[in-house]
């Protein structure tokens, strides 16, 4: 069915290039399809409900968590591979585990851990460990390459096309949700969205989300590589400046983030000091005491490390 319905450009599932530890094939599905369900069925993604997209540990029920960023993104991915007929399950398979190792409150998790390991601490890669190592699933190197490559600071890039359409399909949901939660939490109006953004791409999510796709089909089957084209591309661009600028980064938020920074940091700091109370199955055994804790803290979600964090350090009535 693969070799009728999917253009040339399509991942063949038979092509593989293979499980880490081979496996006989499945009666009914292909492997992209196995490692599809195998992530749906890790604690890693049952946690992303209550991990932070933007707002952190968020009280509104209709803000974007992990967990919904995820299946938009998986939608929007399946939505351009098969109008594209490039492979829809392996696109879903590394939409829904692109984000499994973000760390508690969003990318700022990320800079947290970053001085404890000497380099860029990505979520990314943390995916990739977290799928193979923490909670191995033994998944194809297709959809590993693809979840070790969504995000656009990591090289090299994707392997296959529908890798690619992950690193779109990312970048679409959160410009179109985060602006959505900016505006439904009173942080911006519609009339403070860059102009440029507004006719480019309409008035409503659901305009900016079929123009963003439509872009990339349109400029994909122009040029026969999975891509957008250069004016929709410095739209994107300038509306994801402006959502740095007005959101992400806005001195409003900056007290929320060190605090987000301290609970990380703490934690970090007394499970290196106490690798006795990592909970066993949370980490490798055997790792060293950094690592260690690295694994059990990325891995909690907000409200469990605010929690954990209030157990050990907030002071009792009795101190």
């Amino acid at each position: 069915m693969e070799n009728d319905l999917l253009a040339p450009a399509g991942t063949r599932s038979a092509d593989s290039k293979g499980r880490e530890v081979p496996e006989e094939p499945d009666e009914y599905r292909t492997a992209f399809e196995r490692d599809r369900d195998r992530i749906v069925h890790t604690k890693a993604f049952r946690r992303l409900k209550h991990k932070t997209q933007v707002f952190i540990n968020p009280e509104g029920d209709h803000f974007v968590t992990r967990l919904t960023h995820t299946l938009q993104v998986t939608q929007i991915g399946r939505s351009m591979a098969v109008a594209l007929g490039l492979n829809e399950e392996l696109t879903e398979a590394i939409c829904l585990g692109h984000d499994v190792g973000h760390s508690p409150f969003g990318h700022t998790g990320e800079e947290a851990l970053t001085p404890y390991v000497g380099y860029d601490w990505l979520h990314s890669a943390h995916s990739v460990r977290v799928l193979s190592v923490l909670e191995p699933q033994n998944l194809t190197f297709e959809v590993i390459d693809g979840i070790r490559a969504h995000s656009w600071r990591v090289d090299p890039p994707p392997s296959t096309p529908e890798g690619y359409l992950c690193r779109y399909a990312d970048r679409i949901a959160y410009l179109t949700h985060d602006v959505a939660d900016a505006i439904r939490a009173g942080i911006l109006g519609l009339s403070d969205v860059p102009p440029a953004a507004l006719k480019r791409f309409g008035s409503t999510s659901r305009d900016w989300i079929n123009q963003m796709i439509r872009a990339v089909i349109d400029h994909t089957v122009t040029t026969g590589s999975v891509g957008m084209d250069a004016e929709t591309m410095a739209v994107m661009l300038e509306l994801r400046q402006f959502m740095f600028d007005n959101v992400y980064l806005r001195p409003e938020a900056e007290e929320q983030k060190q605090r987000a920074m301290t609970v990380i940091s703490n934690l970090i700091d007394y499970f290196m000091h106490h690798p006795d109370e990592v909970p066993e199955g949370t980490t490798v055994e055997g790792s060293d005491p950094v690592t260690s804790a690295i694994d059990f803290v990325a891995g909690m979600t907000d409200r469990y490390a605010i929690q954990t964090h209030d157990r050990l350090f907030r002071p009792t009535l009795f101190d």
